[in-house]
C-alpha cells in the first residue's frame, strides 16, 4: 500500500469542495448586497439608463456564474449547466460486490452515476464476465452451493449408525446439480441489476477502458466522470509450464460438462482445499500437490495440520513438497502431471488453484499513471484513492484483504466519503473468514505467532474432541477450537476453529472479538447445552502460556511456552 498517501491528504481532498461552496457562497451574499444599492447608485450616476442596465446585468452575469461554479463544485445540479460540465458524477468499472454497491450507495447521495461490466458468461474470460461478478457468478455463492451437494455423501454414511438403512447407493446427477447452479446465479445476476435499476444507476454493457483522469471508454464510446472507480476484481494466476492449456481453474470447475473422475490439484490455498473437499465428496479420486510441507499457509499451524489430517481420513490424497513441471496429454485422453519428485498418471482432470491476481490489465492504468504493486494491484491510500486524484479503487483489485464482504465495506465506505460528506475508512481490524472445507473452518483476529509479535506475553486455550454426532455414526470426525489471549489484558485477540457448523459459529463470536471482550466475559456466558459451541466459553485452564521475558537461546529466541 501506498504510505505515502496518508490520511490528511485524503480528508483535505474530500472536504475541497465543500470548502469552495462555502467560499463561492460567501461572494454570492456580497454581491447580494452591492445589487441592493442599485437606487442609489441610479440617482447619483451621472450615465445614461443605458448604461446602468448594462452594469445591473453585469453584476447578475458574475453572481450566475459563481453559482452555478458553487454548484458544480459541490456535485449539486440544475437546470443551469456548463458545456464543459462531465456526464456523471461517478463512472464504476466493475459490477462486482465491491463496484454495485458503490455505485448504489453514490446514487442514493444524489450522485449521477454509471458502471459498465462485460455481458454474462458462467465462465469469466476477456470478453465475458456479468453483473455481480466473480463471488456471485462464479465464487463464493456457486462454490457454496457445490459445498452443499457434497455433503450428502458423508451425512449419507453418519445416518447408517442412527439406523437409516438403504436398498441401494444414492447415486448424484451432475447435470442436474450444474443446471440448477446456473439458473441460481441467473437469478442472482438479475436481481443485481435491478437493484442498480433501482437506484438510478445507468448500466452499461462493455470493457471499460481509461482514457485519462475523467474519461473512460466503453465499447467506442467516451464517457466522462468527475470520479472513476475500478473494482474489477481479480483473475485466477496460471503458472507459466508446458501443457498448462490443458489444466482448469476455479471458474471451470464449476462449470464442467461432468464430474471428474480423477483430479489433480495444485495448490494448497483455501480454493485449492475447498475443490479438494467438494470433489472428494461427490467421489472423485482427488489428489492435491503442494509446494509446501503443510496446507493453508498464514493460518493458525494447528488448524494448519488438523485440516489435513480431517481431509485426509475422508480420502484426500496429499503431495507435499511437489511443485508441478509439466502437463501431458495420453493417447487415451487422460492427463499426466511430472512434478518435482513424480510423474503421475490417469487423470481425468488438472486443475489449477495457485491463487489469484489483481484484474488490472489492459484497464489504461498505467497510461494515466495511477501506481501499480509488483503483482498488478493498484495501490491506494486509506481512503481507497489512487495515486490519480480522480480515480479510487476497491475489493480485489487492491490487494488489501480480498474478500467479498471487505470489498463491500470498502465500497460503501468510498461512497460516503465521496459523495455523502461523511468520511469513513475501511476498518480492517478483526475480520472474520471461513474456509469451506470438509470439516469447515473459521478464524477470526490473531493467529498464535501474530498474538507474540503484538502482544508478547499470551494465553493459549485450546481443545480437540469427537462431536456428538460421531459417538453413534462411528466416523472418525473431530472438532478443534483455539483461543488466545493477552495474558496482560485478558482480551480475546484470537479465536480459531474447526468442524461442522464453524462458520455459523464464529459470526457470532466475531462480535464478540471485535468488540474487546475479554476470556473472563467468556467464562462469565452460560452454555448452550448440547452443542459443540458452548465449548467456547467452558475452557478455563490454558493449554500453554507464553511469555517473551522468558525467552531463552536454547529455543531460538522464540518466547518460551510452559504447559499449564
Amino acid at each position: 500500500m501506498a504510505s505515502s498517501m496518508g490520511a490528511p491528504r485524503c480528508a483535505a481532498a474530500l472536504f475541497s469542495s465543500h470548502n469552495a461552496h462555502n467560499l463561492c457562497a460567501s461572494r454570492t451574499i456580497s454581491l447580494f448586497s452591492s445589487l441592493s444599492g442599485f437606487k442609489a447608485l441610479e440617482k447619483k450616476d451621472s450615465y445614461s439608463r443605458a448604461h446602468k442596465f448594462s452594469r445591473r446585468e453585469n453584476y447578475f452575469q458574475q453572481w450566475r456564474s459563481l453559482n452555478i461554479r458553487a454548484e458544480a463544485d459541490n456535485g449539486t445540479t440544475t437546470g443551469l449547466r456548463k458545456k464543459e460540465e462531465y456526464d456523471f458524477d461517478l463512472f464504476t468499472i466493475g459490477a462486482g460486490s465491491g463496484g454495485v454497491r458503490a455505485s448504489r450507495f453514490a446514487s442514493n447521495f444524489g450522485a449521477r452515476v454509471a458502471i459498465c461490466e462485460l455481458p454474462f458468461a458462467t465462465i469469466s474470460s476477456d470478453e465475458f464476465g456479468g453483473v455481480g461478478g466473480t463471488c456471485v457468478l462464479r465464487g463464493c455463492v456457486p462454490k457454496k452451493l457445490f459445498v452443499y451437494a457434497s455433503k450428502f455423501s458423508h451425512e449419507h454414511e453418519e445416518s447408517e449408525g442412527f439406523g437409516w438403512s438403504y436398498e441401494s447407493e444414492p447415486k448424484h446427477d451432475w447435470a442436474t446439480l450444474i443446471s440448477n447452479k446456473n439458473a441460481e446465479i441467473r437469478r442472482l445476476t438479475g436481481v443485481y441489476k435491478n437493484t442498480l435499476n433501482n437506484a438510478g444507476v445507468t448500466l452499461i454493457e462493455g470493457r471499460g477502458k481509461i482514457v485519462d483522469a475523467h474519461t473512460v471508454e466503453v465499447g467506442g464510446k467516451l464517457y466522462s466522470a468527475k470520479h472513476i472507480l475500478v473494482a474489477a476484481g481479480g483473475r485466477a494466476f496460471i503458472p507459466n509450464i508446458p501443457g498448462k492449456e490443458l489444466a482448469i481453474n476455479s471458474d471451470i470447475a464449476l462449470d464442467l460438462p461432468s464430474r471428474p473422475e480423477k483430479i489433480a490439484i495444485i495448490g494448497g490455498g483455501y480454493i485449492a482445499l475447498e475443490f479438494a473437499s467438494i470433489f472428494n465428496g461427490l467421489h472423485s479420486d482427488v489428489h492435491v500437490f503442494i509446494r509446501q510441507k503443510k496446507v493453508l499457509r498464514g493460518f493458525d499451524e494447528e488448524i494448519r495440520d488438523f485440516i489435513a489430517d480431517q481431509m485426509a481420513l475422508r480420502g484426500v490424497e496429499f503431495h507435499f513438497e511437489e511443485s508441478p513441471e509439466a502437463i501431458e496429454k495420453a493417447a487415451d485422453g487422460l492427463l499426466t502431471l511430472k512434478t518435482t519428485k513424480q510423474t503421475a498418471e490417469g487423470f481425468s482432470h488438472v486443475m489449477f488453484a495457485t491463487g489469484r491476481v489483481p484484474n488490472t490489465k489492459n484497464l489504461g492504468l498505467e497510461e494515466v499513471g495511477v501506481k501499480l504493486s509488483k503483482n498488478g494491484a493498484i495501490e491506494v491510500d486509506e481512503c481507497s484513492r489512487s495515486s490519480v486524484e480522480s480515480i479510487w479503487a476497491v475489493g480485489d483489485v487492491t490487494n488489501r484483504v480480498n474478500l467479498t464482504p471487505v470489498a463491500i465495506m470498502e465500497g460503501g465506505n468510498f461512497a460516503k466519503s465521496v459523495f455523502g460528506n461523511e468520511p469513513t475508512k475501511p476498518d480492517y481490524r478483526y475480520i472474520p473468514s471461513a474456509v469451506f472445507t470438509q470439516p469447515p473452518i473459521g478464524t477470526i483476529g490473531l493467529i498464535e505467532e501474530q498474538a507474540i509479535d503484538q502482544y508478547g506475553d499470551i494465553d493459549v486455550y485450546t481443545t480437540s474432541f469427537r462431536p456428538m454426532k460421531a459417538t453413534l455414526s462411528g466416523l472418525p470426525d473431530r472438532i478443534l477450537m483455539k483461543i488466545i489471549v493477552s495474558a496482560s489484558t485478558d482480551k480475546v485477540v484470537g479465536v480459531h476453529m474447526c468442524g461442522d457448523d464453524t462458520p455459523e459459529i464464529l459470526q457470532g463470536v466475531a462480535i464478540a472479538v471485535k468488540a474487546g471482550l475479554r476470556k473472563a466475559d467468556f467464562d462469565a456466558t452460560v452454555g448452550i447445552h448440547p452443542t459443540a459451541a458452548e465449548e467456547l466459553v467452558t475452557m478455563r485452564s490454558p493449554t500453554r502460556k507464553i511469555r517473551q521475558s522468558e525467552t531463552h537461546a536454547e529455543v531460538g529466541g522464540m518466547a518460551k511456552a510452559s504447559t499449564a
